[in-house]
């Protein structure tokens, strides 16, 4: 006998969703109660808001085609996946290689963008909780992955290629695993699931598609470092004037 959780969705259903991690970080439509879905969209629409203003002030008109560009190569991106134990696969999400790039507010601009695309024409994620998708992927992959990668490259080595390479495979990793396990959270709060049994799926699964998710960005940062290290938020201050900056004018 299938428990019912709300008319057109079942146990069943949600855990088959739940161990397909391919789609696990993009929630459908109907896998959220209304107060979770309100919550992260009031959180989605104030990390937009504040994305376009600090980007309409902060950045140059350069960084407009480097946005465009950052966004179809990661858009393509998400369309190939690799192979993870189990018979399954998992894809990047690139919250991480944006804030790298672009930095945490035009990043987050980016992959707003390409959540609003893959939930409206390919049916990756639903409408109604399009608010948890850019919180989830966007708030904690974009800027909690800027942060994270900041601080280790600082620490390690501003403009060394194994400070930016730690920092970048540690930060992308983490933003995966820590959306997995915000993902379970809100289920659990939606009394969709029990919370033990969200975070071990999730967790579990994401745990070896965060290490694909590092493994991509690194060589996908490590080839703009080579040619063209001018291109990052924070440049090598080797590459770069003191009184010049390529994407932001601060």
């Amino acid at each position: 006998m299938v428990t019912v959780l709300l008319p057109s969705i079942s146990t069943h259903n949600l855990l088959h969703w739940l161990i397909q991690p391919q789609l696990a970080l993009h929630i459908p439509d109907g896998f959220l109660s209304l107060p979770v879905s309100l919550v992260t969209w009031i959180l989605a629409i104030a990390l937009i808001a504040v994305s376009l203003k600090q980007v309409q002030a902060d950045y140059q008109e350069r960084a407009v085609p480097l946005m465009g560009v950052c966004g179809a190569f990661i858009f393509a991106a998400q369309m190939i996946n690799f192979p993870i134990p189990g018979g399954t696969s998992g894809h990047l999400l690139g919250g991480t290689l944006a804030g790298v790039l672009l930095g945490p507010w035009a990043g987050s601009l980016v992959m707003v963008a390409v959540f609003i695309v893959q939930s409206v024409f390919f049916q990756d994620g639903g409408l109604t909780v399009l608010g948890a998708n850019i919180t989830n992927m966007g708030l904690i992959g974009t800027f909690g992955g800027y942060y994270l990668y900041k601080a280790i490259r600082f620490a390690i080595g501003r403009n060394t290629w194994r400070g930016m390479l730690i920092g970048t495979a540690i930060a992308s990793w983490t933003s995966v695993f820590v959306a997995a396990l915000l993902t379970a959270v809100q289920l659990a709060l939606s009394d969709k699931v029990s919370l033990g049994l969200a975070l071990g799926a999730m967790a579990f699964w994401h745990i070896l598609i965060g290490i694909g998710e590092a493994i991509i960005t690194v060589v996908a940062v490590s080839y703009v470092w080579r040619a063209r290290p001018d291109l990052f938020f924070d440049p090598p201050r080797k590459t770069v004037s003191s009184n010049s900056r390529p994407v932001s004018s601060r």
